[in-house]
């Protein structure tokens, strides 16, 4: 393969070479497009003790991702067009691997949300469960505005009143003391269900594009169909790593470091996930990374706050699934690769194309490591996967053809770019 300024210029034998031309020999590895995430949380502006967009892309280009696309819960919100410009020039300043940002949705600014540039921008995140600041949409009326726009929407489904009233309940009960245990019947089926039915009622009723995030239930797997090619659904899903790999039996020994919003649940509903990703009815494979410190996660139910750091750590987590029979090699890359290019209409990524931006991974499937503290590269350096053997290691990661990283080095000198999208 030749790769030429930031595209692939040529595939196949006998390729000639120039002088100066930097060679790559990847024998006995795999070669695969980058990893495009579509929901992660980088904590900039507002939470930098947490996590910004410097740390975490590289933390994401040393798991292989070339492209993330990133939430507006941050503080500000990401409510305006110029508070959604800001971080778009912070990433070109400070951000390795590419990058798009969600504009945010509120109950009063449908007039900033339409202004949202469909070509440049991936989506709109709704928030129809519970969220930082003023990003919580719960009003039926603002949906069906925010659902007759033209924009992508991506929801967080979970429905408020349900999970109130779970609270009120458990806290008669257990006080603060709640156990962790019981965050699966807090944030339960019902809450999950409840909301993604309303979303993809309003959605059939509107023509919404609807990207519904983080599916938890075996129960909401119902509301979505494989009888449509991708690049014609109008209705999408996504599947989350953590969702994929723990269940509510890892509460005893991990507590509230797997709390996440919507909640890890129980074995069955992770099958059915699993499953549901193998048919087709799930579409993408994304991580939701949310870092916090560890010293804010280690504190009581109610205190802790959800979310964890595992975007260096999704794609050789669905490769220890690979070696472990229970998925194939192309079924991956076709969920974190392929299918995030089509369902977000990329320009020119996603694939191992000639013509295509040389958006790249090498992979070595058998050159075992553990997680520990001294390899996590999240800000926040803590995982719940810590401890955790994967067989498989990302040696060489290339963003928009630039050798960002290779065998745990990093090459700064060169940012990567804004993604931009197909669609009018």
């Amino acid at each position: 393969m030749l790769i030429k300024d930031a595209y692939i210029a040529k595939i196949g034998s006998g390729l000639s070479t120039s002088a100066g031309d930097m060679i790559i020999d990847a024998q006995g590895k795999y070669l695969l497009p980058g990893v495009i995430d579509d929901q992660v949380h980088f904590r900039e502006p507002g939470l930098t003790h947490k996590a910004e967009i410097y740390t975490e892309a590289k933390a994401a280009v040393a798991g292989g991702v070339t492209s993330y696309m990133e939430m507006p819960n941050t503080i500000p919100n990401t409510l305006t067009q110029a508070r959604l410009e800001e971080k778009y020039q912070r990433a070109a300043e400070v951000s390795l691997a590419n990058y798009s940002f969600y504009m945010g949705a509120s109950h009063d600014n449908l007039e900033e949300v339409l202004k949202t540039n469909p070509s440049c921008v991936c989506g709109v995140k709704v928030f129809m469960g519970s969220s930082t600041g003023n990003m919580l949409v719960d009003d039926e009326k603002v949906l069906q505005n925010l659902f007759k726009s033209p924009l992508l929407i991506a929801t967080h489904c979970e429905d408020e009143a349900i999970i109130r009233a779970n609270t009120a309940k458990f806290k008669a009960q257990y006080g603060e003391d709640l156990p962790i245990s019981y965050h699966p019947l807090l944030r339960s089926e019902e809450a999950c269900y409840q909301s993604s039915s309303l979303a993809v009622s309003l959605a059939k009723k509107h023509g919404t594009k609807l990207h519904i995030l983080h599916i938890s239930t075996a129960k909401e797997i119902e509301l979505f169909t494989n009888e449509v090619p991708l690049k014609d659904k109008k209705i999408t899903a996504e599947a989350c790593i953590h969702h994929l790999w723990f269940d509510d039996s890892d509460y005893a020994k991990l507590g509230t470091l797997i709390k996440w919003n919507p909640a890890v649940k129980s074995a069955k509903d992770r099958a059915a996930i699993f499953r549901a990703l193998q048919e087709d009815k799930i579409d993408v494979i994304a991580t939701d990374h949310a870092p916090h410190t560890l010293e804010e996660k280690c504190q009581s139910y109610f205190k802790a706050p959800s979310g964890g750091p595992l975007i260096q750590h999704g794609l050789v987590a669905m490769l220890e699934y690979y070696h472990q029979g229970k998925i194939s090699f192309v079924k991956i890359v076709e969920k974190m690769c392929h299918s995030p290019a089509i369902l977000f209409q990329l320009k020119h990524r996603g694939y191992i194309r000639e013509g295509y931006f040389a958006d790249l991974v090498l992979v070595d499937l058998n050159d075992p490591w553990k997680v520990a503290p001294e390899n996590i590269l999240a800000k926040c350096k803590w995982s719940p996967l810590e401890g955790q053997t994967f067989q498989s290691k990302v040696t060489h990661t290339i963003v928009s053809g630039h050798l960002a990283y290779a065998e745990g080095k990093f090459d700064e000198s060169v940012q990567g770019k804004r993604l931009l999208f197909e669609r009018s």
